[in-house]
């Protein structure tokens, strides 16, 4: 049981109170403390981290010691304006764990426990806004949050205390000096709104606008009952350049919610053990949970084929069931988006209607695709649909939450595709970088992760990596190069480009490039794309893909293709002819493409003008050679090349 006082003095006091039979203590979720009187000084948002303890862990190590530790993040409105979706930046500087967080999550969408040793920001849940004490008459209790941490760091012992090296609001329109420290366990800051900063947003309007992002999540409630509720999701792709393959969608509810039904998508796995073992099964005693889809506290949502769109019990869910694939709306605005619905139930003591809570920690990923790290659910204005009846009117949702995510390079995060260079003028192809795609752990004694690539005859390029390596010492040794010992590892990319500089006279060049496929998946409606900073403006046609120049943040230097109607596929790697013997055979794509010099006077093609500073496939990033091919060979590898282009041109004809 917990009692607590809350007076317009803010003094606060807590009673402990013991009996023979009874004994009666306090809740920390219940019980919001008085803020520091610092607090009484600050006319904005006022925060502060104050250490509580700790202690130490095992195991006993002298070099990385972890010690557990329990801290108190603050968040208090005093300013004259409501606080929508509060965020703090803490900068952690000690390697922290985090175990868990109360009132809050990780913006970022990353689930508990986590490391947030460089730093993280909290947002606010379930309560996102915080009012102010004009709207409250200084109830603590709407104007204040207080975010309980335990978690674990590394190297501070007793005396020392572990703070962070800064905290700040990371909300738009707010200035924030360095905190400063208040005794030796707490740091404040005071941050005021920014007198320059232009909203877009009034005062009295009840929710914040939408934001924009290179991919935006809508959970729109369209129906909402005592104990479930309906929920459609949308998944929109922005960027120009940006795709999802084979989408997985993953969340976490807090509340203990759990899918029933859903049309447009389904569960990775289907199980309802969790809530027939749970309190969802002591709740819902009357319901048949062999029809419950998913009970996971993080489930994880895939789309479903084409096949099942027009399902009366799966499909007919507008811009459903493509198999996971969003493509960017340069290439096809219609399959920029993905749709699905989901029925949802709730448990006490959410068993009221208009009781709504969206799940947090939304990740999105797929297959050989951009990373993206998204945001927290924010509540804005409830989205429009149109009438289900064909009337000229919409219907609006009961309550819509936007998810923001954004393409993102994570640390230590290796490409997925990389690039090979080649020319008329020079008959070796620089090849793709040495582990340009990452290598596996346990490759020292077998081949060298530093040594730079070795050049390559073009023919190789049609080659597995594992099938080049009598044909790369061969040519080393017909160009008299040394040959490095042990050999370098190879790209170990599902994905590679070859760049070709195919002629340059004086009114024009040309270029080709070829695309290997070498996973056993196909991918449909692909995309590539080459950022040309000199070239572009000279672009004029490509032969066997549809290619335009698109211009991205104002700048016209992208040339984005794909594959001609009824040939956008790229099939995946497949055994030779004789699997005994032959090599498998990669899934290729071609083209050459031409430019002019009328606009691009002065462009050096074998300087670099003629070759990509960016290349992307399917949205992601490649990895470049680090160096071009010299301009020392006179044409004599002119003829070499173009063999190796009749014979791709040959294969890609007889597999149409």
């Amino acid at each position: 049981m917990a009692f607590y006082l809350n007076y317009n003095t803010h003094f606060f006091f807590k009673f402990s109170l013991l009996f023979s039979l009874l004994s009666f203590s306090f809740s920390q979720s219940d019980v919001v403390e008085a803020p520091s009187p610092a607090a009484d000084s600050c006319n904005g948002i006022f925060l502060s981290y104050a250490y509580s303890s700790g202690t130490k862990l095992k195991p006993t190590d002298p070099t990385h010691q972890p010690y557990r530790f329990e801290s108190v993040l603050t968040v208090l409105n005093n300013g004259d304006e409501e606080l929508k979706s509060w965020k703090v930046s803490v900068e952690f500087q000690n390697d922290e764990f985090l175990v868990s967080a109360s009132n809050a999550v990780l913006a970022d969408g990353t689930s508990l426990p986590a490391n947030v040793g460089n730093g993280t920001v909290f947002a606010g849940f379930p309560m996102s806004d915080l009012k102010t004490s004009i709207e409250t008459a200084g109830d603590l209790t709407q104007m204040q949050v207080q975010v309980q941490l335990l978690g674990t760091q590394f190297g501070v012992a007793a005396p020392d205390v572990p703070l962070p090296k800064n905290i700040q609001l990371a909300n738009d329109g707010f200035i924030c000096p360095k905190a400063s420290m208040q005794g030796k366990n707490e740091m404040q800051v005071c941050c005021r709104k920014d007198p320059k900063f232009k909203a877009n947003v009034t005062v009295d309007e009840e929710f914040l606008p939408r934001q924009s992002g290179d991919l935006t999540i809508m959970y729109d409630v369209t129906r909402t009952y005592d104990s479930n509720y309906w929920a459609q999701v949308t998944i929109s792709n922005h960027n120009p350049l940006g795709r999802l393959d084979n989408w997985k969608l993953s969340f976490d509810w807090m509340r203990d919610e759990f899918i029933y039904t859903m049309k447009g998508a389904y569960p990775y796995v289907v199980d309802s053990s969790d809530c027939i073992f749970g309190t969802q099964g002591q709740h819902y005693r009357d319901l048949d949970f062999a029809n419950v889809l998913n009970c996971e506290r993080r489930p994880t949502i895939i789309d479903l084929p084409p096949t099942k769109a027009n399902d009366t019990t799966l499909g007919l869910i507008p811009n459903c069931c493509r198999n996971g694939t969003i493509l960017p709306p340069s290439m096809d605005p219609s399959k920029s988006s993905s749709v699905f619905q989901m029925q949802v139930f709730k448990m006490p003591p959410d068993l009221n209607r208009s009781e709504l809570s969206p799940p947090q920690n939304w990740k999105i990923n797929g297959t050989l695709n951009p990373d993206y790290k998204c945001g927290p659910p924010v509540r804005v204005s409830p989205s429009q649909f149109p009438d289900l009846s064909g009337l000229p009117s919409n219907t609006t949702a009961v309550a819509s939450w936007q998810v923001v995510c954004n393409i993102t390079q994570p640390k230590g995060a290796s490409p997925k595709c990389c690039v090979s260079f080649s020319s008329y003028y020079n008959d070796s192809v620089v090849p793709c970088r040495t582990c340009a795609c990452g290598c596996p752990s346990n490759t020292a004694r077998t081949c060298s992760t530093t040594a730079p690539a070795v050049l390559l005859p073009p023919e190789a390029l049609l080659f597995p990596f594992e099938n080049r390596t009598a044909m790369a010492q061969a040519w080393a040794d017909l160009k008299h190069r040394p040959v490095p010992n042990p050999m370098p590892c190879g790209d170990n990319c599902g994905v590679s480009i070859n760049w070709h500089v195919l002629t340059d006279y004086s009114r024009g060049w040309s270029a080709r490039i070829t695309i290997f496929n070498w996973d056993e998946t196909a991918f449909p409606d692909w995309f590539a794309a080459v950022q040309m900073d000199e070239a572009t403006r000279g672009f004029q046609k490509m032969y066997s893909f549809n290619g335009s120049a698109l211009e991205l943040n104002g700048v016209n230097n992208t040339i984005i293709m794909q594959g001609l109607p009824g040939l956008n596929y790229i099939v995946g790697e497949t055994d030779g002819t004789n699997p005994k013997k032959d090599p498998r055979v990669p899934g290729k794509q071609q083209t050459v493409i031409s430019f002019t010099k009328k606009n691009t006077p002065g462009i050096n093609v074998a300087a670099g003008g003629g070759f990509p500073s960016k290349v992307f496939f399917n949205g992601e990033e490649c990895a470049l050679p680090s160096v071009l091919p010299t301009n020392n060979s006179n044409g004599e590898g002119s003829t070499t090349i173009l063999s190796i282009f009749l014979a791709v041109f040959v294969f890609i004809m007889l597999h149409r």
